[in-house]
């Protein structure tokens, strides 16, 4: 294990015993350095990787602190590496987004209000109205994302942001079935605002559930094609 490793996980020992806790400023790098064992250089590294991680933040003329370690933060950092996955390794985590996206339905089901009812009906009119992929690509992700924030849980919204920005680097409307994919997916989209605005909570689960399905079998099916658009 290199030096910047061992930097690196030891100041993350420091952060998750709660050594180091949330807002704490840390102690001077002389100081971390002959604890760990390592020269500046490598403790330097070891707090850029940290940052990009959301886990450690630098404030110019005052030090190196750790960040508010908020959950959502933390889990919206995880686009550094799933952005990097190719379409089978994304497949390969849709399972894991049929059920937060079910679960996310159904809890938006339980606490939408008159207002998020018009814009989630706003949003599927627009995605409905739309010919143009990029659009309905943006549309799509605010349609999710208003979803998301309806279930009150910052960091299931982060988790779910992060899979759907690495979903839309594959354009099946934009394919010559697209015009077809995009009426059955308006119809998804439609079902889980139905529900949604008619208080389901079990049918808006099963519409997410159906809708994501939906999606993955289209990447499968697609795949050589999408993956080189």
């Amino acid at each position: 294990m290199s030096a910047v490793d061992d930097a690196f996980h030891g100041l993350r020992h420091m952060i998750s015993s709660g050594r180091l806790e949330a807002g704490q400023k840390f102690p001077p790098e002389p100081e971390l350095c002959a604890e760990l064992g390592v020269s500046r250089g490598s403790l330097r590294e070891a707090v850029r990787m940290l940052s990009a991680l959301g886990v450690i933040e630098s404030r110019h003329g005052s030090g190196t602190y750790v960040s508010q370690l908020r959950p959502e933060e933390i889990v919206g950092s995880l686009a550094l590496t799933v952005d990097l996955l190719p379409l089978s390794g994304l497949l390969d985590m849709y399972e894991l987004r049929r059920v937060l996206e079910s679960h996310a339905a159904a809890q938006a089901a339980a606490k939408v209000d008159d207002a998020s009812a018009a814009e989630l009906v706003q949003l599927i009119e627009a995605m409905e109205a739309t010919g143009d992929p990029t659009e309905a690509s943006e549309l799509d992700g605010r349609f999710h994302a208003a979803i998301a924030k309806l279930g009150g849980n910052p960091t299931l919204m982060a988790f779910l942001g992060v899979f759907r920005s690495r979903s839309r680097a594959y354009q099946v409307f934009e394919l010559p079935d697209g015009p077809a994919l995009k009426r059955i997916s308006d119809l998804g989209h439609r079902a889980i605002a139905d529900a949604i605005v008619g208080r389901d909570p079990i049918a808006a689960s099963t519409a997410a559930a159906a809708h994501v399905a939906q999606t993955e079998a289209w990447l499968r099916l697609y795949q050589p094609a999408v993956v080189s658009t």
